[in-house]
């Protein structure tokens, strides 16, 4: 193929400033975020330059900010390695030149402690300011310092300044518009957000106001739990203490530290951006870090700051590349670590924090295989059984916590009785399952206590996960262990007690999608009668209000259980059978007053799953006067 022409790009200076102000950087406060970083930088270059015998160092690194309200200029002065004329030349004239680069070049120093690479930060400057002037006087150099100026155009002059100490002066003429940046608070506001935790001193007219010294960057062995606590309570004020923390550092195959905290979760968590926030060098990038950090760990909170998470140009979003997805995979497992410790070390604490940080062991286990496998004997569940006593290396099951008591699934499964035949019994609602739950312990059986909403798609995942569990809900369906095995005997009409009451209960309801069992259940706490709901309709049911984001409620289709051992019952059955006299319009009042009773049986069924909707509630309480009147006449 012919080549027509070859040559090189025109880029058109002109055309660059407009591009930094409106493309490059997405809010204009990040100037000084970025001025004071070339500043840190600027005091670590003289520092290491200084190493290795090229100019002296300065006593102690200091930013120091200005505010002139009568000139609205804004000044950030810092004491590092400064620039020679040559050096302006070549780093500030041509735009993304980064001198970060050609200095460590020369040192060969690593990057860390360097926070920029870019070359724009500088120019961020223009955003706020109609002109901008640099005063600088280089450390490693005997000559004279220079001012540099430029009013926002291509076009810029430099001249000889006045300047005692090595160091450069950022001059910002401030346009009228963006006045609040001659705010002291708002100055103030801004380093707090982004400059807090930077390993030089920042002052804003002579009072230092960042923290410095982050508490991430020290040794966890000299760190007190006290340490630890308030920098959560200074990050995420009015929240509380955190329940635990983890501490990350490696430097293998990156450089990465951090710490996480699991907060005291009340109410919704973020499980969408998050509140951990995203420091490079010290310095803030973001509070958004859902590219980084699993969706399922997204709720904590605390910082991670490294230099190696790829960074756009303008340092405020990251670039997603397997870095990113390897330092994802390295915090989670940090956190599985530390739970996994926690467990082995403080099984009573971790049980009492378990509430706390269930949502992200399941929820992680369900999303990331490989978390799930790391954090499979640490999953808990609420138990009906009691607290042991025993130990096995040290930790209880099941693990006493109050008055309730947590196992694990291999806890549970040791102590299942072989009939069982690896069924787990659950509940999900200790009131609206009371009957069942209740007519299950009395015959010795541990009951698993679970939650609504997460646990409808976990435990469905563990059955797919193991092929050896399968989850019951105490009324799913009710075994033979909980039912009377003697006989019925029939009446005159060749009937037992069961088919009439089965009869009766259908006329009263009138309802094809209540399906009728009658059983003879153990037990003197049995209820009279109980709604139970087939496993798997149950499941289609509250993954269906799931979706909508609403409780589950009872589903159409289920199944209503009469008790006929029940006094209450066995008194229907008495009144039915003397149902003789017969009125006028073809029911006895007797025979209306047995429909009545068995009618107010079934609604007090489904009021004990919750299952009678508001609207349904006003027939309830109208159909129970009437009941409570017929009774009335019966009894004088």
């Amino acid at each position: 193929m012919t080549v027509l022409e070859e040559g090189q790009i025109q880029i058109h200076t002109e055309n660059i400033f407009p591009i930094i102000k409106k493309a490059v950087y997405s809010g204009h406060e990040v100037f000084l975020r970025e001025l004071v970083s070339n500043g840190v930088d600027a005091i670590s270059k003289r520092r290491m330059a200084a190493i290795a015998g090229d100019c002296t160092e300065a006593e102690e690194g200091v930013i120091d900010i200005k505010i002139d309200r009568e000139a609205k200029t804004l000044t950030i002065s810092d004491n590092g390695i400064g620039m020679t004329t040559d050096e302006v030349k070549k780093y500030i004239n041509q735009v993304a030149f980064s001198s970060a680069e050609d200095f460590l070049e020369k040192y060969k120093q690593e990057s860390d402690g360097i926070i920029g690479h870019f070359g724009l930060g500088f120019y961020s400057s223009f955003m706020v300011s109609k002109h901008v002037e640099l005063v600088t006087k280089s450390a490693c150099s005997e000559s004279k310092a220079i001012r540099w100026s430029c009013d926002g155009s291509p076009r810029f002059n430099i001249q000889e300044a006045e300047r005692n100490e090595a160091g450069t002066d950022v001059i910002l003429h401030l346009m009228d518009e963006e006045l609040e940046y001659i705010e002291p608070s708002r100055i103030r506001t801004l380093i707090t957000k982004y400059c807090d935790f930077m390993p030089v001193e920042v002052k804003l007219e002579g009072e230092s106001i960042n923290k410095r010294n982050p508490l991430w960057r020290r040794n966890p062995r000299e760190i007190t739990d006290q340490e630890y606590i308030e920098l959560y309570n200074y990050l995420y004020p009015f929240q509380g203490d955190p329940l635990l923390w983890v501490h990350l550092n490696t430097d293998y195959p990156y450089n990465l530290q951090g710490i996480l905290y699991f907060p005291r979760i009340g109410g919704r968590a973020d499980w969408e951006k998050g509140e951990i926030k995203l420091y490079c060098n010290q310095v803030f990038v973001s509070d958004s870090i859902k590219e980084v950090v699993p969706h399922y760990l997204l709720p904590l909170r605390g910082v991670i700051d490294s230099p190696d998470i790829p960074l756009n140009v303008s340092r405020s979003a990251l670039q997603t590349d397997r870095r990113v997805r390897s330092i994802g995979n390295f915090v989670a497992k940090k956190v599985a670590d530390r739970l996994r410790g926690l467990k082995a070390e403080q099984p009573l604490f971790y049980a009492e924090a378990w509430d706390a940080l269930a949502p992200f062991v399941k929820i992680g286990s369900m999303e990331d295989e490989k978390f799930a496998d790391q954090v499979a004997d640490l999953i808990l569940f609420g138990t009906t059984a009691l607290a042991s006593k025993e130990t096995d290396g040290g930790t209880p099951d099941p693990i006493p916590c109050g008055e309730k008591a947590f196992t694990t699934l291999s806890g549970y499964k040791s102590r299942l009785s072989t009939e069982a035949n690896n069924r787990i019994l659950y509940c999900t609602d200790e009131v609206a399952q009371a009957s069942a739950l209740s007519l299950w312990t009395s015959q010795g059986a541990e009951i698993l206590k679970t939650e609504t909403f997460i646990d409808s798609q976990f435990l469905p995942w563990l059955e797919a996960r193991h092929d050896d569990l399968r989850f019951q809900r105490v009324d799913a369906e009710l075994d033979d262990t909980l039912k009377e095995d003697k006989p019925e005997l029939t009446d005159q009409e060749g009937e037992t007690k069961s088919e009439s009451l089965r009869t009766l209960m259908k006329q009263s309801l009138n309802n094809d999608k209540v399906t009728i069992q009658v059983q003879a259940l153990k037990g003197d706490n049995a209820p009279p009668a109980m709604i139970l709901l087939p496993e798997q309709m149950r499941r289609m049911n509250d993954i269906g209000a799931l979706m909508d984001q609403r409780l589950p409620g009872l589903p159409e289709h289920h199944v209503l259980l009469v008790n006929r051992r029940h006094p209450l019952v066995e008194g229907l059955l008495k009144l039915k059978s003397g149902s003789v006299l017969v009125s006028t319009s073809g029911v006895s009042p007797t025979e209306s007053l047995a429909q009545g009773l068995a009618r107010h049986l079934y609604d007090m069924a489904r009021l004990g799953v919750g299952g009678l909707e508001p609207n349904e509630l006003a027939g309830f309480q109208s159909r129970s006067a009437v009941l409570m009147g017929q009774l009335m006449d019966r009894a004088f």
